[in-house]
């Protein structure tokens, strides 16, 4: 059967632990009156007079200063998290290209890559600029405008349409001045 560690409330500690700074009785007379090991009361006082030199050192006002400085720098990051939450609550639930326009490049509290991050895009996507062909988007008009006349035509017919209209195009690829393979 496993025995459960004692855990003793710091005021007994202190009690028992005074006593043997006092010195009035041994260890072993402390240790059967309060039933703690010998060893645990001597851990205790030295515990005790430790803490009693420290109470009387000048250290403890420059720990006091390092914790007011600690809660300074907490309170300045808890501010930035402050600010950054609330930039992304506005920006929340966008579809990619509506997130990408949203990073603002004047902002000087948050960084750009920092704003991509929050907005889970890729830095990169950031500063993309797609290039759009003039020939690219003639075909694209001509096959809407006809895809509206005859929504049911195929790939076949739709290219064989364009070809009527001297777009050098098959059913999967077209030829643009040498770019792309005509086949």
């Amino acid at each position: 059967m496993e025995r459960m560690r004692k855990r003793y409330p710091p005021s007994f500690k202190a009690k028992v632990a005074l006593e043997a700074i006092r010195e009035q009785k041994t260890s072993a007379e402390l240790a059967s009156l309060y039933q703690v090991h010998p060893g645990q009361i001597r851990n205790w006082k030295g515990v005790v007079l430790k803490g009693l030199v420290d109470l009387f050192n000048d250290r403890r006002k420059g720990k006091e200063q390092d914790n007011e400085q600690l809660i300074a720098e907490l309170y300045r990051q808890i501010g930035q998290l402050k600010v950054d939450l609330d930039w992304l609550k506005k920006n929340l639930d966008l579809p990619h290209r509506d997130r990408v326009s949203l990073i603002d490049n004047t902002n000087r509290e948050i960084s750009i890559s920092h704003q991509a991050e929050l907005l889970g895009i890729s830095r990169s996507s950031v500063y993309y600029k797609p290039v759009v062909d003039e020939y690219d988007l003639l075909l694209m008009r001509m096959i809407d405008e006809q895809y509206t006349q005859t929504p049911f035509y195929g790939s076949r017919k739709m290219a064989a349409h364009l070809r009527r209209n001297d777009c050098q195009v098959n059913r999967k690829q077209y030829n643009k001045k040498g770019n792309k393979e005509f086949a």
